[in-house]
């Protein structure tokens, strides 16, 4: 209405205009279409002057609006009713550009369904989500969108995150073994078990059993806190903000000035108040007040779009000024899971004949590096079954033993095999062992019988994108980067050098990560990456925390600053060259609105028209707000 409203007004201040042209210069019939024009301009915000002015509050529309009346008394009806055409139809492109970002935010809860397939029993039926309980079972079909977050107890599919993660390709999930187990902690299940409301299902349908209701899922904390982020202001709108409060009130004592230079200049009353209308109309800073709040509430909706979670204009603007980065290792840098990295055999014995061995024993066991050892070895069998282990005996931190083909095979640390009556291993040995804990290898022998078999390496493996995701952050301008890890420092040193860090630093406390993120900040301003959990204190010292993976965790959605939904560090640059494509466009903004304002005042003091200052002001707006909505288009180089 409010944009139907400003194109009333312009066709009346059209109609009154070409009535003055082809009929009398001065009849009733073009003040009537003026005295509409003036009725349409100010209808949205006569009301709120009102109000701010009974409060003390001297704001732009007073300006405008005190502006138009002055043309009106001077009898310059048309060019009152052009600055109230212009000013309202930029106040209603403002207000809709600024609606379509919060629109490009609240679509967010359009994701998921009013209504959910429910099991209970042996019977089905449809209900609102909202009456969806913890322990439902809720049936998704294929290509429906997912009603709650939950888990998956039958059926597999692949499932679309991207509305909440930005992951471009879907993920695959699978049920879990036992649901009474996951019920009790469904926060540690893996992604390939887990689902979350909003996301699409694929072509396989999927029982789910639901963890959280409607109003706590993930999607509905993310849009409580993006909406809370709206109003967060950003330091330059704190900035604006005081600039306002004392500029306004500095124009009006200057247009009451202005009103009195014909006593002192050889010019006419109405003169001298024809010039401070347009001074008034030159002077006011409708573009600064629109140039920081139209560029990050463009840059949150943006980001929200993209699977980036930014709490407030403040992270925004901030993770734009950033020139150092510092990474948590495990989880972040690397998988958080230890991976098979070398298996090194003696000559007496084939590969396979190895996997064969070290595949039967630890698959007795449950101990998270043998379950990582049989989920990288048993594909290289190739369905190929291997021997039957028996007789398991743990040797707490050490290894493990157990009977195969009647001999017994041993894998663990050296220092099981030194500490045994059994030989030892030969110097040969101990030194490939030596040599791949060089490189921070966690390794462990094989021994079957009498025999040294191999030798096995393993590691936190980092990701695959991590050494891409560094340099296109080096591309963006940051000129540090760092590892802070609690692990031991050839590790850190051999995670650095694979993902082209320069600087690792290992075997830090919580503390020490804390104060070597405030040595950094002498120098500039630093993010911290982790988890949002364990690196809480090293996130809270830094310019900006970000947490990795936040998608289902509440401490990371609360703790950070900057949140990336998806476990994918790719997340990254892109939060990185939003924030800064935001903070050039403000800057941008705010010099354009600024120098206007400068440009247009002593223009209007000599001499330039009331038309055109009108012209020229209310135009800056306009490119303002076009020039904030480019974000919503952002795409990373």
């Amino acid at each position: 209405m409010e944009l139907v409203f400003a194109i009333l007004c312009g066709i009346c201040l059209l109609l009154g205009w070409l009535t003055q042209l082809y009929l009398a210069e001065e009849n009733w019939l073009s003040f009537g279409f003026y005295l509409l024009a003036y009725l349409f301009g100010c209808f949205f915000f006569l009301r709120e002057v009102i109000e701010h002015t009974l409060r003390g509050r001297f704001e732009i529309e007073f300006l405008m609006l005190f502006a138009a009346i002055g043309a009106a008394a001077l009898g310059k009806w048309a060019e009152g009713s052009l600055l109230l055409f212009l000013f309202s139809l930029g106040h209603a492109l403002e207000h809709y550009a600024m609606d379509r970002a919060r629109k490009a935010i609240s679509s967010l809860a359009d994701l998921v369904p009013e209504m959910a397939t429910v099991l209970r029993g042996d019977k089905t039926s449809i209900v609102p989500i909202k009456e969806l309980q913890l322990g439902d079972t809720v049936i998704i079909k294929t290509n429906e969108k997912i009603p709650a977050d939950g888990f998956v107890v039958q059926g597999e599919s692949s499932v679309d995150q991207a509305p909440i993660t930005g992951e471009s390709m879907p993920v695959d999930k699978r049920p879990v073994d036992d649901p009474l187990l996951a019920a009790d902690q469904p926060a540690r299940l893996a992604a390939a078990h887990r689902v979350y409301a909003g996301t699409i299902n694929g072509s396989g349908a999927l029982h789910v059993q639901v963890t959280q209701r409607a109003s706590d899922s993930t999607l509905a904390r993310v849009i409580a806190l993006v909406n809370e982020a709206e109003s967060q202001q950003s330091p330059t709108q704190h900035f604006t903000k005081r600039f306002e409060k004392w500029f306004v009130p500095a124009v009006i004592l200057l247009v009451i000035l202005l009103h009195f230079a014909f006593l002192l200049f050889d010019e006419q009353f109405h003169e001298s108040f024809y010039r401070a209308m347009a001074v008034l109309v030159a002077a006011s800073p409708c573009a600064l007040a629109i140039a920081t709040p139209s560029a990050v509430l463009s840059g949150v909706a943006r980001a929200a779009r993209g699977g980036v979670l930014v709490k407030g204009g403040g992270p925004l603007e901030n993770l734009g000024k950033v020139t150092a980065i510092a990474f948590d290792k495990t989880g972040t840098l690397t998988r958080g899971q230890p991976g098979l990295t070398d298996m090194i055999c003696d000559p007496s014995i084939s590969k396979t004949e190895l996997i064969e061995l070290v595949v039967a024993v630890e698959s007795l066991s449950d101990h998270p590096l043998a379950e990582a050892m049989v989920r990288d070895l048993q594909p290289q069998l190739a369905g190929r079954e291997f021997p039957l282990a028996t007789d398991l005996q743990n040797r707490i931190g050490q290894g493990i033993q157990a009977q195969v083909n009647g001999a017994i095979v041993s894998i663990g640390k050296l220092q099981m095999f030194e500490s045994m009556d059994a030989d030892s291993p030969s110097d040969e040995w101990v030194q490939q062992v030596r040599e791949l804990e060089s490189s921070g290898r966690t390794t462990m022998l094989v021994r079957h019988g009498d025999r040294y078999l191999g030798v096995i390496g393993m590691m936190d493996t980092s990701r695959p994108e991590a050494r891409t995701t560094i340099d296109r952050l080096r591309r963006l301008g940051i000129e540090k980067m760092a590892i802070i890890s609690g692990d031991n420092q050839v590790v850190a040193d051999s995670l650095a050098q694979s993902v082209g860090i320069e600087d690792a630093r290992g075997e830090l406390m919580p503390e020490d990560k804390v104060a070597a993120i405030e040595r950094w900040r002498h120098e500039g301003e630093v993010a911290m990456v982790g988890d949002g959990v364990n690196d809480a204190p090293a996130m809270a010292a830094s310019t900006v925390g970000i947490a990795m993976g936040a998608m289902g965790s509440d401490v990371a959605l609360e703790t950070a600053d900057v949140a990336l939904m998806a476990d994918d560090l790719q997340r990254l640059p892109f939060a990185v060259g939003l924030s800064r494509k935001t903070s050039r466009i403000i800057r941008q903004n705010l010099w354009f609105s600024l120098g206007m304002v400068a440009l247009l005042i002593p223009a209007t003091l000599f001499g330039l028209q009331l038309g055109f200052a009108v012209l020229f002001h209310e135009g800056s707006t306009l490119l303002v707000v076009g020039n904030a909505l480019r974000l919503l288009a952002y795409r990373i180089d």
